[in-house]
């Protein structure tokens, strides 16, 4: 199915807010995956070339900030490593002319999921990998008997509000409906009543 027909379909069934979230996720895809996306307590090893004082870990802070010297404080929560490392090139460049620099996630603790209700080990997961629904619900060690599997839902924030998208557990497990199936971002809640 190609993404502008599943786009029309999930806007059906979640709205339009729903359809654009995904197109924007869709559009962050690299070489199939989605690139990393820092977050809180994620802690970077962050390396200037030649220039040993400017090569360190640094853990990302609650409101999603680093600092660096000669760069000062800077947002990292939400960028890839790719986009803080030009955020630190172009601050350094008027100390360092050629910096070349290297920023590298070391520890992922910033991608966190939730799993509630009537699932086996409801709870936080703290991952070092994206994860879709069905691998989140795995995680929490499977539904319970009493679950209702076609009232499943993924409540995403985005902005000042939530949108949320459905999951039909019993249709995705014969293969059915399978573009519910969808990466969660970091933050995301999965609700099994």
């Amino acid at each position: 199915m190609k993404w502008s027909a599943l786009l029309i379909l999930l806007a059906m069934w979640t709205g339009p807010a729903a359809a654009e979230e995904t197109a924007a996720v869709d559009s962050s895809l690299v070489g199939g995956a989605p690139a990393y996306r820092i977050g809180p307590e994620d802690v970077l090893e962050i390396f200037v070339w030649k220039e040993p004082d400017l090569q360190r870990e640094v853990l990302v802070r609650p409101d999603g900030g680093i600092s660096f010297p000669l760069a000062g404080d800077l947002e990292a929560a939400g960028k890839t490593p790719v986009e803080v490392q030009e955020e630190l090139t172009r601050r350094l460049q008027k100390y360092i002319p050629d910096a070349v620099v290297t920023v590298t996630v070391t520890k992922v603790a910033g991608y966190r999921i939730f799993v509630v209700g009537k699932v086996n080990n409801p709870g936080q997961y703290v991952v070092g990998r994206y994860v879709n629904v069905l691998q989140a619900l795995t995680l929490a060690g499977g539904l319970t008997p009493y679950a209702s599997e076609n009232k499943i839902k993924i409540v995403r924030k985005k902005g000042d509000g939530e949108i949320t998208f459905p999951f039909h557990y019993s249709a995705v497990k014969k293969g059915e409906r399978l573009e519910e199936n969808i990466l969660l971002q970091s933050g995301d809640v999965v609700v099994v009543p």
